[in-house]
């Protein structure tokens, strides 16, 4: 019996031998690249669930031993998720932490980049912060670092698959790629039509599509707009903004009391995380495309 066995076990790829690391991701847009790079080797935990705020989630102890136990964890960084700042300090002594904001390569932008975008845009992780902006994601440039880092890590873990990993990372790239190149096509037409959100989460995006965005409610993640602030953003609205837009997680009701007596119409709520996304392999893709739709679907009047 063992030789039969053996006579198997020999005959199988080295990739059907090889170990696939445990892997823990944060949120869906780094999930998403992850399970691309994976492939059909492996799938990964998303650790954020649906509807969830991503800054204040609640780890239950069942996820708090799963990241215990976890080969590699990939995730945006203590930033934007410092509950798995918190979680991975439990981790093993093998467990590998690769925070993407941190990767060599990564396009970030300070919060105020909007003020002076000559300025900000374009500085990379050789360069420190102060105030760095978490949502990096929203760049799709980001994307290739973040995959080829990635993959690497992978590999590191699981040396047997890393002709896989890398290949599976350089397809995913060349997708973002031309989903890049799509959502510049489908924007173009409304990029000078101003826009208020209301939540100030969206200047990579808003600088790599050069879209004309006015302004937003909350300046921040967790502040509360003041009445002057308030006042400015309603100006703001009856200059000749075109839509407000709204945020999942977020009471819209303020945000529609500032367009009174304005022409701006209101849009479908924005979900920059991709919180209610059905986690899959296409979610990173997913976050920008549904952005694209519910701004075009309002700016265009449609």
């Amino acid at each position: 019996m063992r030789y039969i066995i053996s006579s198997i076990l020999s005959m199988l790829p080295l990739s059907a031998l090889a170990e696939v690391p445990r892997v823990m991701t944060d949120i869906p847009p780094v999930y998403g690249l992850v399970a691309q790079v994976m492939g059909d080797l492996g799938t990964p935990v998303l650790l954020l669930e649906k509807g969830a705020d991503e800054h204040d989630f609640q780890l239950r102890p069942s996820q708090m031993s799963d990241i215990a136990s976890a080969d590699v964890a990939v995730w945006i960084g203590p930033e934007l998720t410092p509950w798995m700042e918190r979680a991975l300090k439990g981790a093993t002594g093998n467990m590998v932490s690769l925070p993407l904001l941190a990767v060599k390569g990564t396009k970030l932008l300070e919060f105020g980049a909007m003020d002076d975008p000559a300025e900000h845009q374009g500085h990379n992780r050789d360069h420190d912060h102060n105030g760095t902006d978490q949502h990096a994601w929203l760049n799709p440039e980001n994307a290739a670092p973040w995959l080829d880092a990635i993959a690497a890590v992978l590999s590191a873990k699981d040396n047997g698959n890393a002709a896989t990993y890398a290949a599976n990372a350089a397809a995913a790239k060349a997708e973002i790629a031309a989903l890049d190149t799509e959502i510049f096509a489908a924007l173009a037409p409304v990029k000078d039509k101003g826009f208020v959100a209301y939540h100030d989460a969206y200047q990579y995006f808003v600088l790599h599509y050069g879209l004309n965005y006015r302004g937003a409610v909350a300046m921040g993640d967790a502040s509360t707009a003041g009445a002057a602030h308030l006042r400015e953003v309603q100006g703001t609205i009856a200059d000749g903004v075109v839509c407000v837009f709204p945020e999942v997680q977020h009471d819209a009701d303020l945000l529609l009391q500032l367009t009174d007596g304005t022409a701006a119409k209101a849009g479908a709520a924005l979900d920059p995380v991709g919180t209610m996304l059905n986690p899959s392999p296409a979610s990173f893709g997913d976050v920008l495309r549904n952005l694209t739709a519910a701004l075009k679907g309002c700016l265009s009047g449609a």
